[in-house]
């Protein structure tokens, strides 16, 4: 896959605890997780696919590699 996968969502603990959570399932396959505000400004992930919610998003990574 060329790209990323994103997910948007609000900043807080939430946020931090979720990507926490799958960081701890997926850094050993290589998967990085990057948090971003602006998907514009950040060109070198494109292009991006909007998944619709955190399930999804989440069984998705999963999945990688």
């Amino acid at each position: 896959m060329h790209g990323c996968y994103a997910l948007k969502t609000q900043h807080g603990s939430h946020l931090v605890e979720m990507k926490r959570r799958m960081n701890q399932q997926v850094a050993s396959k290589g998967i990085q997780l990057v948090t971003i505000s602006r998907p514009t400004a950040y060109g070198e992930y494109a292009p991006y696919t909007f998944i619709e919610n955190e399930e999804e998003f989440e069984k998705l990574v999963e999945k990688m590699k």
